[in-house]
């Protein structure tokens, strides 16, 4: 294991380590990701004794400020581009009704029997005695070569101790297309209620983790099928079923989110163009009709799913901000592109769509191709070359036109001084048709065209523009 301990940064550690009398490894996620030939900038160092009086020595010799987080007994620095965090080999105990837990320094063997998976329990010795040497006692390496999350300890304990660490489990199975051990497993479906005593924070936290994964719905399947989504995230739980009448069933939205999910990650690293991918049906289960010669609608879905965005944003304690905004936009208008493709293609219809989705029309038109499910070649073929045909037509239509992000190119300012009006109701009475004239071609998008249009309304509605011979 040496060869893998090249760094200089390590035999330094090691050196001081024996010349202060300390033990020290190098545990958790570094040495795992070593055996996956994973890269990793994040080292843990467990020190058998005072970790922030070793990491202050270790500051001083390697000429580099260390912080201190006394309050987890922690302390960190950076050298070069790795982040280095030293903790004194800790064992723990827990109260039912938290997962903080009470800490108590303890040996090699008590710490690697708190971590929360096999394999993020490897060490690899730093002294000189046992620089490379391998201690893997709860037999992590055979975990990582059978592609198994296993826990050091029972698992209903340790999920129970620490619940979040259930959805560490799925999040690691998640990024790494691991498998669960069965008897874990057993324990999150059993301790599943136990998430609510972890803040809504670190939920979201690893929920990111897993929707950013290569293949997100690996872990949403985890969730759902050991019950622990229903827990954290029940709007999608909804999604989940189907319902027949007169033979007529619908599709299980569930599912086709899950699959529309996977479809976009393989375009994108967007988590919020992600998250509307998971939320752009949304509103399905609350819309969901059967209608007599029709079979199953879902009329509206898309107004009520954008509605519900800002609520469930809230919820998950995700940013309140422009990243929310886009997500409801593109949640409002996911099925707009979907109905230009199968009509012959307006300009009017094209300009109105390119006002509405601004910047967010390409992140828009990846989320209606990621939405094409179906299995059927033909159908998705046709999808394909009629979204092509929109996208082409989206392009003209902006060269031509400047519509995306445009602002008409008359303000209320300009319509009150016309008609040395206040500012009032009828000043948006004017600039709202100037704004339609131009998204349905009946002017063009110039300051001349949209200033005799307004005059031209103005009178309609018995205004008299300023310096008018009438």
């Amino acid at each position: 294991m040496k060869q893998h301990l090249q760094n200089p940064i390590f035999k330094k550690l090691g050196n001081l380590a024996d010349e202060t009398h300390t033990e020290i490894y190098v545990i958790g996620g570094f040495v795992r990701d070593i055996f996956l030939n994973r890269p990793s900038k994040d080292i843990d160092i467990l020190v058998i004794g005072n970790g922030i009086e070793f990491a202050e020595a270790a500051g001083k010799i390697l000429h580099t400020k260390v912080a201190v987080f006394k309050n987890f007994g922690t302390a960190m620095l950076r050298s070069s581009d790795l982040e280095i965090e030293f903790v004194g080999a800790r064992k723990e105990s827990y109260r039912s009704d938290s997962r903080k837990p009470v800490v108590e320094n303890g040996t090699l063997e008590d710490d690697q029997k708190r971590r929360d998976f096999t394999i993020n329990a490897m060490a690899l010795g730093l002294n000189s005695s046992n620089f490379g040497k391998l201690l893997d006692p709860f037999h992590g390496i055979d975990d990582l070569e059978h592609q198994l999350i296993r826990t050091p300890l029972n698992p209903i304990e340790t999920f129970s101790d620490d619940p979040l660490r259930m959805m560490r489990a799925i999040r690691f199975a998640t990024q790494l297309n691991f498998k669960i051990d069965e008897e874990a497993t057993k324990a999150i479906k059993l301790n599943g209620h136990r998430i609510k005593i972890v803040s809504t924070e670190r939920i979201t936290d690893e929920l990111n983790k897993i929707i950013l994964a290569k293949q997100p719905s690996i872990g949403f399947n985890y969730l759902f099928d050991t019950g622990l989504l229903k827990h954290v995230f029940p709007p999608m739980v909804d999604l989940y079923g189907v319902d027949i009448i007169d033979g007529q069933g619908h599709k299980d939205n569930f599912y086709h989110t899950l699959q529309v999910l996977d479809n976009i990650a393989q375009s994108t690293d967007d988590l919020w163009l992600r998250w509307s991918a998971i939320l752009h049906d949304i509103a399905k289960p609350a819309t969901k009709r059967f209608e007599k010669g029709h079979g199953w609608t879902f009329h509206g879905h898309e107004d009520k799913g954008a509605r519900m965005v800002p609520k469930i944003f809230a919820q998950l304690k995700l940013p309140l901000n422009e990243k929310m905004k886009m997500v409801q936009k593109l949640v409002q208008l996911h099925l707009r592109p979907i109905v230009l493709a199968q009509d012959v293609v307006s300009d009017s219809a094209v300009r109105r769509l390119l006002f509405e989705a601004g910047d967010d029309i390409e992140s828009l038109m990846l989320l209606c191709h990621a939405d094409v499910t179906t299995k059927n070649e033909y159908k998705v073929k046709k999808y394909r070359q009629n979204f092509e045909r929109v996208q082409q037509k989206l392009k003209d239509v902006e060269e031509r036109d400047q519509i995306r992000n445009w602002q008409p190119p008359i303000t209320g300012e300009d319509i009150m001084l016309a008609f040395s009006l206040k500012a009032g109701k009828e000043v948006g009475i004017i600039k709202s048709k100037i704004r339609e004239a131009i998204l349905e071609g009946e002017i063009k998008n110039s300051h001349e065209e949209a200033f005799l249009f307004m005059i031209e309304k103005g009178k309609e509605i018995g205004l008299i523009p300023t310096n008018s011979p009438n």
